[in-house]
């Protein structure tokens, strides 16, 4: 359940990120930078949350 809403909250991330680069710089609103951002955040998070990142027992 963890690694399916860290791929929402990516997917929705991104799409915010997109919509507003694309108006600050006046180009057309682009799907695949959308999908290519969601992979980059969504893949770097569940790697560093499941791997790298670990707690640490007290």
């Amino acid at each position: 359940m963890r690694i399916v809403m860290t791929i929402v909250w990516a997917f929705l991330l991104s799409l915010m990120t997109a919509y507003v680069i694309s108006n600050m710089t006046g180009t057309g609103f682009s799907f695949l930078q959308v999908m290519v951002m969601t992979i980059l955040f969504g893949g770097t998070t569940i790697v560093l949350g499941e791997g790298i990142i670990k707690e640490e027992e007290a």
